[in-house]
């Protein structure tokens, strides 16, 4: 075709209108691609002339991102009218395109940030307060449709203003708790941190208690209550209680978004060697104080139900051995507390050597017989308690303590985190009401004052002390004290000098991770109480209903045992467990020592396990080349009497209110004592759970013996087995096979 032609038929056409917005992207999109082609030759030119390159995924990411520009250059060869017309439908459908995907990813983005609400959590949580699953299903019912909203801008405000009390929604609020770990104070989140938790996924809802607790130990200033939220929220909270019933009052407590404390790798134990192998020519007499204390044996259950094998120092062996009651010869009367029991048995681990199985029980208090409780609960509410297995915990404990007590007894709550504050006055049982309505109110949050905590509760027992009743403070914690009096050795201290005005303390432990044992078993032991690890409502019920009077009623303190073996029957013994109560030889007649309490009820086992003379198993020790000859002419006037014994056992004890010990003694026959089938039995489990705490601790003493040795004993003397406590053992011992050293 001519151009002669072309004018033609170009001066034919009818000229479109001007479009000044369609020139303008036109011009754009041209001069777009004119950039781009003058970009990717001056690249080519680079690349020839680099040894290097440009980088292969640059130089395709440019072409990518034109690639779709390109075909504007073909239509700047076709006609005007043809370009015109396609430039209009492609900037119409491509405009169209923009605004769907616009629309679509404003809709998922809104989708995405919409926070959820875990309503299984609020199930579990309401049904650990004691709630019935169909109650709890309905509270979650009551939930649904509720959503959390939070904005930032909201949450920069409230943090730098009051808070302000939340929307009321039906039995409860909505509203979220920033959990401090740190330090006392809660400081006012930054933008960046603000930023932090909108972006976070949205947490479960935890049901928790915000009121205020009343505590002249806290003060006006704002700046020490990291235990309680602000007036305006507990008033708004008073004002709802009043249209609840009381028993809506107690069960339902507001909706709080809260973290969970976290922490791994720091319990802490003392650190302890087995007891050694000792020769009877050396060292004759070994001395102990009895341990009643079971907290070792939860704590393994613990980590053996997690797949875990405990570190060896949290196995203390006789507290995995006192975990169980043993149905040992009752004593006939109080004014001989307890009566002890001798057995001579073989070793099941050592062919040849012998065991001296001790045992004591406690002498039994009638209810009608049990003396009034003067209680003081001091609650660790500090931000390492902030865990379902904490806090939560103890007030379900605590609330199950409750239904062991009689209606006369008191009970009086102090609290402690980065301060220490009086939460209920001593109160009588019978107003349960007012003593779990207090419970309910506690939170956690903050550092962990304990020493400032015990010295409250003290102050608090010993102002409402009473000589005819049982006084005695039940801590509650994870033992991780990090502000105030932290020393144990001064902690130690304060509380033997106040026991020995007649408060007794006692140890409850939660929770794992931070877990600190050393300390709350110093405290328990210098308290005259006893240690006990909770980490389950049903060892809970084991320690707070069913063994409650050993719990809490003693019957005879500062108990001590001493064994003198017999040199000419017995070359050599071990202590099996008790590391950490050694006594010296000289303590056991100084009154002075304080030593173990025994429980109403309680049973105590203790044993050795000795090499006799002249017998097969070899011996560990050998003899000493220049040992005294006269050995045999000393013990020549006795020989016809002490034929036959392996040695002499005595028990040292004084009654809760003297201070003058009296003396229990008994000779160990060889033979032992007649004892019925349903003791053997009682015996044989008790061998079985040493065994298995000897192989747990590494079994430097046990020979070829293993867990089937365990299993096979345990399951054929198991006995009664009320509880099911004996039961839960050998699947115990089954764990343990597989466990893992390490998490």
């Amino acid at each position: 075709m001519t151009d002669d032609k072309l004018n033609d038929l170009l001066s034919d056409m009818d000229t479109p209108p001007i479009d000044k917005n369609a020139k303008k992207r036109a011009m754009n999109l041209a001069m777009a691609e004119f950039v781009q082609h003058k970009k990717e030759k001056n690249q080519q030119e680079e690349q020839q002339n680099s040894d290097t390159g440009t980088s292969e995924n640059n130089q395709n990411s440019h072409q990518g991102f034109w690639f779709w520009v390109r075909p504007i250059s073909n239509l700047l060869n076709a006609s005007r009218k043809n370009l015109m017309m396609t430039l209009n439908n492609k900037l119409f459908y491509s405009g169209v395109a923009t605004v769907s995907v616009a629309v679509m990813g404003t809709l998922l983005f809104q989708q995405t940030y919409k926070p959820s609400v875990d309503l299984s959590s609020t199930i579990l949580h309401e049904q650990s307060v004691g709630l019935s699953e169909e109650i709890a299903l309905q509270k979650r019912d009551d939930y649904q449709g509720q959503a959390i909203v939070i904005d930032k801008q909201e949450i920069l405000t409230e943090a730098k203003s009051p808070a302000k009390p939340a929307s009321p929604a039906p039995q409860s609020s909505i509203a979220i708790k920033e959990n401090n770990l740190a330090s006392t104070s809660i400081p006012s989140p930054s933008a960046n941190e603000a930023d932090a938790i909108i972006s976070a996924p949205a947490p479960s809802i935890v049901l928790e208690d915000r009121s205020r607790l009343q505590s002249p130990a806290l003060g006006a200033s704002e700046n020490k209550s990291d235990l309680v939220t602000t007036k305006s929220f507990a008033q708004e909270k008073a004002k709802a209680a009043k249209s609840l019933t009381p028993v809506e009052a107690e069960i339902a407590p507001d909706i709080i978004a809260q973290q969970t404390y976290q922490n791994e790798g720091r319990d802490r134990f003392e650190s302890v060697e087995i007891n050694p192998i000792k020769l009877v020519s050396e060292e004759p007499v070994s001395t102990f104080s009895i341990d009643v204390d079971t907290a070792s044996y939860s704590f393994v259950r613990r980590q053996l139900n997690h797949g875990v094998l405990p570190q060896k120092d949290a196995v203390r062996i006789e507290e995995m051995i006192n975990y169980f009651d043993y149905a040992y010869p009752l004593p006939e009367s109080k004014s001989q507390p307890f009566k002890s029991s001798v057995v001579v048995h073989p070793s099941p681990w050592n062919p040849g050597k012998q065991l001296i199985h001790i045992g004591v029980k406690g002498y039994d208090i009638a209810p009608t017989q049990q003396p009034r409780s003067n209680l003081v609960l001091l609650l660790d509410v500090s931000g390492s308690m902030n865990s379902p297995d904490k806090l939560p915990l103890v007030k379900q404990s605590m609330s199950m303590l409750l239904n062991s007590l009689h209606p006369d007894d008191t009970i009086g709550i102090v609290v402690y985190a980065g301060a220490a504050g009086q939460v209920l006055e001593p109160t009588p049982v019978k107003e349960k009401q007012t003593i779990l309505n207090a419970l309910n109110r506690l939170n956690a949050g903050g550092s962990t004052a304990g020493g400032e905590g015990i010295k409250l509760a003290y102050q608090l027992a010993e102002s409402n002390f009473d000589k005819t009743a049982v006084n005695r403070i039940i801590l509650a914690t994870d033992g991780d004290f990090n502000v105030g009096i932290t020393n144990q050795e001064e902690l130690k201290g304060f509380v033997e000098r106040k026991r020995e005005k007649g408060i007794f303390l006692s140890v409850l432990g939660f929770g794992q991770g931070n877990y600190n044992d050393h300390m709350m078993q110093k405290l328990a032991q210098n308290g005259n109480g006893i240690a006990a690890y909770i980490d389950s409502m049903s060892e809970a019920q084991k320690v707070l209903i069913n063994e409650a009077t050993s719990t809490l009623f003693p019957i005879a303190k500062d108990v001590k045992i001493q064994v003198e073996f017999n040199p000419n029957t017995v070359s050599e013994y071990r202590l099996i467990g008790y590391e950490t109560r050694h006594l010296n030889r000289e303590d056991f007649n100084n009154d002075a020592v304080d030593a173990g309490d025994i429980g109403a009820g309680h049973t105590v086992t203790a044993m050795y396990e000795i090499t006799p003379k002249n017998s097969e198993a070899k011996p560990s020790i050998d003899p000493l080349r220049y040992s005294n000859n006269n050995e045999k002419e000393i013990l020549e006037d006795k020989q016809a009497s002490l034929r036959n014994e392996y040695g002499f056992l005595k028990i040292r004890y004084k009654l809760p209110n003297e201070d003058t010990s009296k003396l229990i003694t008994k000779t160990i026959n060889m033979e032992g004592e007649l004892q019925n089938n349903k003791v053997d039995k009682e015996i044989q489990f008790a061998t079985a759970v040493a065994g298995f705490s000897q192989l747990l601790k590494g079994g430097k003493y046990t020979g070829n013996y293993n867990y089937d040795n365990v299993i096979n004993s345990a399951q054929a003397s198991k006995g009664e087995d009320k509880f099911g406590y004996r039961t839960e053992f050998i699947q115990l011992v089954r764990k343990a096979k597989t466990a893992q050293a390490i998490r």
